[in-house]
């Protein structure tokens, strides 16, 4: 979403799409480079130059070069349209899902696959607002603040990664999702007052959903259970549970069903000390006249 509250369009010459700069440590390079390596042979087979397939496509020369050689995350419509064109028979569509993994950074990789297997998702946020939650131009600015900078490469790719995530909220059937945030969380001006504003008014209509409670903690509780930090609940497909935590420089994955029972109860406490869903968003809206 742009500041205009439109999604963004990538179906041009690329020129908003970031270039990618994986990790050298991350595996999902090669599969990049890799579905690059095979469109290329595609085009040539079918004859086509770099500047032919791109008119073909709608996309600017620069971008089939940069997509072949893996230096750019071609998107699901990018690789439907060259798998038809090229004749290519599905092969390359097959690729979308390697690709569509790909996009995410490492550190979150395996937490986007979970939330693509939740059917019930719960959690705790005390520092910033969550990121399935967040505007786009709030998260920029989240990633802006980072210290060591990132590149405005990584950011944007950070960004576009977060904002994939949000499509849980239209999934069908319906996933059940519960969000605590510290009312700290409702005030910081991360972005700016314009910025918080709109984010405010995002958050107040993510609450009117049906299958969507926000509550939030107020920083007068004297009871809290939730002081060791942040933390992340899943109900998956399968009847199995998984947890998220994470810390200054690390995030973990947790899976033990002790572990999970812990995180559980403590996140049932959590809601149960935070204001009722109802008064969580009366609660925004004064936040949001106030700001």
């Amino acid at each position: 979403m742009g500041a205009d509250g439109k999604s963004k369009d990538f179906t041009t010459d690329g020129a908003d799409e970031p270039d990618w700069e994986a990790d050298p440590d991350d595996d999902s390079r090669s599969v990049v480079v890799a579905v690059g390596r095979q469109i290329k042979l595609w085009r040539m087979s079918a004859g086509l130059s770099q500047p032919d397939l791109g008119v073909a496509l709608g996309y600017g020369e620069n971008q089939i070069y940069k997509v072949e050689a893996g230096k750019r995350i071609p998107r699901p419509e990018f690789l439907d349209k060259a798998d038809e064109l090229l004749g290519a028979g599905g092969k390359v569509s097959a690729m979308k899902e390697d690709v569509a993994a790909a996009r995410y950074p490492k550190k979150i990789r395996d937490l986007a696959k979970l939330e693509a297997e939740a059917v019930e998702l719960g959690a705790y946020g005390n520092h910033n607002l969550h990121g399935l939650l967040q505007t786009e131009e709030y998260a920029r600015a989240l990633f802006d603040v980072r210290r060591p900078a990132f590149t405005p490469n990584d950011c944007e790719r950070y960004v576009a990664a977060r904002m994939a995530r949000q499509e849980i909220f239209d999934r069908t059937p319906a996933v059940t999702l519960t969000f605590v945030q510290e009312e700290a969380t409702l005030r910081r001006p991360i972005g700016g007052r314009m910025v918080l504003r709109r984010q405010l008014e995002h958050l107040l209509e993510r609450g009117t959903l049906r299958n969507v409670e926000i509550q939030v903690m107020p920083t007068d509780r004297e009871d809290h259970a939730g002081m060791g930090g942040e933390l992340q609940v899943l109900k998956l497909k399968d009847g199995s549970a998984a947890g998220y935590v994470s810390g200054q420089l690390t995030t973990r994955l947790l899976s033990d069903p002790k572990d999970i029972q812990i995180l559980e109860m403590r996140y049932g406490i959590i809601r149960s000390q935070a204001l009722s869903p109802r008064e969580s968003l009366a609660f925004i809206e004064k936040v949001l006249g106030e700001t």
